[in-house]
């Protein structure tokens, strides 16, 4: 490929101007084929779009190693991880109809505009026909729109806000990641059982879309099960030190701290909500307590021993086949296939990115096209098991995954760094499925797919 050839690691960065094989050429043929970026007949290029630097970017460092062990995988190296466990058996280790695939990267930096400029630049001179990642659903929701713009189809990556499948969804976005909603209906029972049901909570929220639906999400589910909250704070996603936010909680009433915070947000504020004493403390004659609605064994690794003890909410748990049965077949494979090359299990971010690169391949394959309109048609209400986290549809009046949802707690006394994290309880399908049109997911229209060119 000239001089912007693919790197040893197969990957072409973004930004550089394609050579004429990636760039003139595709729209060419998307004039004759009638879609944007139509590959040739020798390879395919996958775009993956993930934070390699921000408060997220522990999260983007393992979403790029699965992406990149789904293309080894795709492409007939490795063991394939969980191409033998999934219940779709069109794919075989020879690309994607035929294709040898190549992905180009780049960093969202957590921030909106980056990410939708790094997504245009993959389409544009890169000639990415699919776009994945996240981390951030703020850069999520605007990558989904552009790809809608495009006539890509966008996988979406990390993405917990509702918004992602309910107001700002798109035909041309589907997500495998659960929801703000379904960590509310999971969690809610949980934290009543425990801590019982005259609770007063206090919310510190990341100031963006997710924060504002898992907030919510988890009030409105805690609050119809009898707790009250005295108090809502939105902090700034570039916030470091949480001091002075945590200060003000003891005096408040309030005698459950929620943190709406992911990623490096969570760590900090979770670490400085500990220093300050909330996990001795008591207030209106209860133990004081500390909920971190959504959180990963990765955060959990950054969080320390301040995680013992925390209940949350995740996608996958890397323990789950092990401890649960083959409900969860697919968990064991990706886990060895990722542990034997990079050394550590994975992340809910790794897995999920994983498999919606894996369902994108296999969904062009059954459908015999690389056209979005047939890829949307595959994946629209495709029920489908064996990648990890048991029987699951992809909805077609939002393409929004439905399947359990995993309540954990950080370990009191964990073996090693890679096993902070217990599972409590998977909670059933049934319990956090919603209607289309539920409140939480309002306005908005999921439209028609765009093919583009």
């Amino acid at each position: 490929m000239s001089n912007n050839s693919f790197s040893r690691r197969g990957v072409l960065k973004t930004g550089m101007v394609a050579s004429a094989g990636l760039a003139l050429p595709q729209y060419l043929r998307a004039q004759e084929s009638g879609f944007t970026n139509a590959p040739g007949a020798s390879e395919v290029v996958l775009g993956f779009n993930v934070p390699q630097t921000g408060p997220y970017a522990d999260e983007g460092a393992d979403e790029l190693r699965a992406f990149e062990l789904a293309v080894e995988h795709l492409n007939g190296q490795g063991d394939g991880g969980m191409l033998q466990t999934f219940s779709s058996k069109a794919l075989d280790g020879t690309g994607i109809l035929g294709r040898e695939v190549k992905y180009v990267t780049g960093d969202t930096q957590t921030k909106s505009d980056a990410a939708r400029a790094s997504a245009r630049s993959m389409i544009e001179k890169d000639g990415a026909i699919m776009i994945s990642g996240g981390s951030s659903s703020a850069t999520a929701v605007a990558m989904q729109a552009l790809c809608q713009e495009a006539g890509i189809i966008f996988m979406a990556g990390l993405t917990h806000a509702n918004d992602t499948t309910g107001k700002d969804k798109r035909a041309n976005g589907f997500r495998h990641f659960f929801n703000s909603y379904m960590s509310g209906a999971a969690l809610a029972p949980v934290l009543t059982a425990q801590y019982g049901t005259d609770r007063k909570a206090y919310h510190l929220t990341a100031d963006y879309n997710w924060g504002y639906t898992t907030e919510e999400a988890i009030r409105t589910s805690t609050e119809a099960l009898g707790w009250e909250t005295v108090n809502t704070v939105l902090t700034p996603l570039t916030q470091t030190d949480f001091s002075s936010y945590i200060a003000p909680v003891l005096n408040s009433g309030a005698d459950v701290l929620v943190l709406n915070h992911y990623g490096g947000n969570m760590v900090n504020s979770l670490t400085n909500a500990v220093q300050f004493g909330l996990r001795e403390a008591s207030a209106n004659g209860k133990n004081f307590e500390i909920i971190v609605p959504l959180y990963s064994e990765l955060m959990a690794r950054g969080a320390g021993s301040s995680i013992a003890g925390i209940f949350g909410s995740q996608n996958w748990d890397w323990k789950l086949e092990n401890e649960l049965g083959s409900r969860f077949s697919g968990t064991n494979a990706f886990v060895r296939s990722f542990g034997t090359k990079y050394g550590f299990p994975p992340s809910q971010a790794a897995h999920t990115c994983y498999v919606q690169t894996l369902l994108y391949a296999d969904a062009v394959t059954r459908a015999g096209s690389f056209n979005p309109c047939a890829v949307d048609e595959a994946l629209e209400n495709f029920e489908f098991d064996g990648l990890g986290n048991g029987p699951t549809l992809y909805r077609a009046e939002d393409h929004q995954c439905f399947k359990d949802v995993v309540v954990v707690k950080g370990k009191e006394n964990p073996e090693d760094e890679f096993d902070l994290v217990e599972i409590v309880e998977v909670t059933p399908t049934e319990q956090v499925t919603y209607a289309p049109d539920h409140p939480q997911f309002a306005g908005g229209a999921l439209g028609t797919c765009n093919p583009g060119a």
